[in-house]
């Protein structure tokens, strides 16, 4: 796919509903997208393929295929359907299992995801974060150890640390190269443990974002996720991902100051999750500038404004280019 390079060179790092929800906005601007997908899924349609076909879990790599895409309704809807019957095939995706065909057609995992790219005629590139079968493991903090992405949050213990095994996975080179030369890197939001550092534990990811020349942009969940970051607040996000791979990885980090209706703040306490609070002092503590606005989109569920996200993330990305440029 020829890169615009007129336009910002931008990355998005991460997996889940958060990187999607991400993508969509952001493909609205004139900005070349690279996107960085965890491979550490192991539940539902995703696991049963990973384990069936020995491949990657393209789960995540389906939802972001889909939100960078330029579809029909329908196309979309029929990618995202999921099988509710039939021996062997209930419970699949459409889309996840055309990504195993194109794997078993073309040979290769990154491969098809390039053929699936033209076919979608998405705004960008999509590479894993891996091509290595990689499972998602967590240390609690009374030393027991749980295996598999899946588990890990319902394990119903305080989550220590997570690593990766094999240890130190080999990169997709591409998202290696894509890193080298991005203008703006931007990690999340998503699931702290299972989405994020799973990329970053990658070998070489972390060092090769910290010495990027890019603007290095992290953005903040709306709301804790039960069993994994229960009671943190933003700095917390920013220190446990310290923590695993190292400081000084982000420059500045986008948070949410608006504070939702009662009767979702009710609905997500039911389920023992609650809003993310803005620490600035201890963010920026961690050398990290805080910016803060209404990032909130909520219908029946909380999601991120990606619209709004984007002009900042251009506006940051613009601002780095302009002092990298000496403008």
């Amino acid at each position: 796919m020829k890169r615009k390079k007129q336009y910002p060179r931008i990355v998005c790092i991460g997996g889940g509903t958060g990187l999607s929800v991400l993508l969509r906005g952001l493909k609205k601007f004139p900005v070349d997208i690279t996107a960085i997908v965890t491979v550490a899924d192991d539940g539902g349609s995703s696991g049963r393929l990973r384990n069936d076909l020995q491949m990657p879990p393209p789960g995540d790599i389906r939802n972001v295929l889909i939100a960078m895409a330029d579809t029909e309704p329908l196309l979309e809807k029929v990618f995202q359907h999921r099988f509710q019957n039939g021996d062997g095939l209930a419970g699949h995706t459409f889309g996840n299992l055309m990504i195993a065909a194109m794997q078993e057609i073309t040979g290769d995992f990154t491969t098809a995801i390039k053929e699936l790219s033209r076919v979608l005629a998405i705004h960008g590139r999509v590479f894993p974060a891996s091509e290595q079968d990689v499972v998602l493991l967590a240390e609690m903090m009374d030393g027991s150890i749980v295996k598999g992405e899946s588990k890990i949050p319902k394990s119903g213990k305080k989550i220590r640390r997570v690593f990766l095994h094999p240890p130190s996975p080999k990169p997709q080179e591409e998202a290696i190269e894509a890193i080298r030369q991005a203008d703006g890197i931007i990690v999340g939001p998503g699931s702290l443990y299972t989405s994020i550092l799973p990329n970053l534990l990658v070998k070489g990811m972390a060092d090769e974002i910290r010495n990027a020349n890019a603007c290095k942009i992290y953005i903040c969940n709306i709301m804790t996720q039960h069993g994994e970051t229960d009671g943190f607040s933003a700095s917390d996000h920013i220190k446990v991902i310290y923590d695993h791979v190292g400081p000084e990885l982000f420059d500045f980090t986008l948070l949410n100051n608006e504070v939702p209706p009662s009767f979702l703040k009710e609905r997500y306490a039911s389920s023992q999750q609650n809003m993310v609070l803005p620490d600035l002092e201890e963010i920026m503590r961690l050398g990290c500038h805080p910016i803060m606005d209404n990032l909130l989109l909520y219908r029946s569920l909380l999601r991120h404004d990606a619209y709004r996200i984007s002009k900042h993330i251009l506006r940051l990305v613009r601002g780095r280019l302009r002092e990298f440029q000496g403008v």
